[in-house]
């Protein structure tokens, strides 16, 4: 079974390397610790700290996604790149779709909206597809808005519910618990979304569920109360993100302050890893190009090709394991 995996895993990021060598796109390797992060109050990070003798020492995070690097990348004129690379996220769960550890593939497309990106990721999944991969994982994708979702799984009207109060109603009306203390239209937004039709949707083949709600705060563009940003899901296990990247410099300097300052109040009460963030980043952004980014999670891509049920049936050294191993500590 290792062995299996091992050739599939090298299989398939061979032929994704192909697919965007063919197309023009540059492959980089940026690093995996960074002084700065992008502040992202819902993940949660791993620190450690460089220590010198010369030049002191310095707080350093390992990155949750190449983002904060490839964006300048991009900024300095790269055209569109790829890069596959390890991703570290803290706290979160070890189980079936989770590993503290994953590799991801992201790419971004300079020129591309999010909705170009749609065909340009069937084609790299069709391409790089094992011969024996059956049609739940193969294009063409299904289609369908959080809008019709919600409705369809849920019934209810994201039009009609833009207040937190209305959500509240909606999840009582399903016996969902609607707390009397004060919560974020986001965190009742997911009571819903992940009780009622998270589990629903059709799994017969991949599937976008596009324009998020504006409330759910990120850095794909705004458009009405609606996002640019899509999610691919694969057997009901969701593969990939994807954002029509905002541009507008203080739209960008106004979400780092915004989600720096809840990420503060938050782990200032928890004493969870409080990362650094660059001031000076949204300023990347005065020249930045019409941009598409798409992040895609390749150990459960190969988990929902080739059968797997859990991710640690092909990642070699499963988090888990390490944990259980036994090994004397100091």
């Amino acid at each position: 079974m290792r062995t299996e995996m091992i050739k599939r895993r090298s299989q398939l990021l061979r032929a994704m390397r192909n697919f965007f060598d063919a197309k023009g796109y540059l492959e980089v390797d940026t690093p995996s610790l960074s002084p700065d992060l992008i502040p992202e109050p819902t993940i949660q990070n791993f620190e450690t700290t460089f220590s010198n003798e010369f030049v002191g020492s310095r707080n350093l995070y390992l990155i949750p996604s190449p983002e904060v690097f490839m964006k300048r990348l991009i900024a300095d004129g790269s055209g569109s790149i790829y890069q596959f690379c390890h991703c570290f996220r803290n706290d979160e769960q070890i189980g079936e779709n989770h590993n503290p550890e994953f590799t991801m593939l992201e790419y971004y497309t300079v020129g591309f909206d999010e909705q170009d990106s749609i065909p340009l990721t069937e084609e790299l999944v069709a391409t790089s597809s094992p011969k024996d991969a059956d049609q739940a994982v193969l294009p063409p994708f299904r289609r369908i808005t959080m809008k019709e979702a919600m409705w369809e799984y849920a019934h209810v009207d994201l039009d009609a519910c833009q207040k937190q109060s209305a959500l509240a109603e909606e999840c009582r009306k399903h016996g969902l618990m609607a707390p009397t203390s004060p919560e974020s239209w986001e965190e009742t937004f997911n009571r819903l979304f992940l009780t009622l039709v998270e589990p629903n949707l059709p799994q017969d083949k991949p599937l976008v569920l596009d324009r998020y709600p504006a409330q759910i705060d990120c850095l794909a563009k705004r458009d009405g109360a609606y996002r640019k940003r899509w999610e691919m899901y694969m057997k009901g296990v969701e593969i990939a993100n994807c954002y029509d990247e905002e541009r507008d410099v203080e739209t960008v300097r106004a979400y780092y302050e915004k989600e720096y300052a809840r990420l503060v109040d938050e782990r200032a009460k928890s004493g969870q890893a409080i990362p650094d963030v660059d001031p000076a980043f949204a300023d990347i952004f005065a020249h930045f190009p019409q941009t598409s980014g798409v992040a895609m999670g390749i150990d459960r891509l190969l988990m929902v090709q080739s059968g797997a049920h859990q991710l640690g049936d092909l990642i070699l050294f499963p988090f888990s394991a390490m944990l259980s191993s036994g090994k004397k500590t100091n």
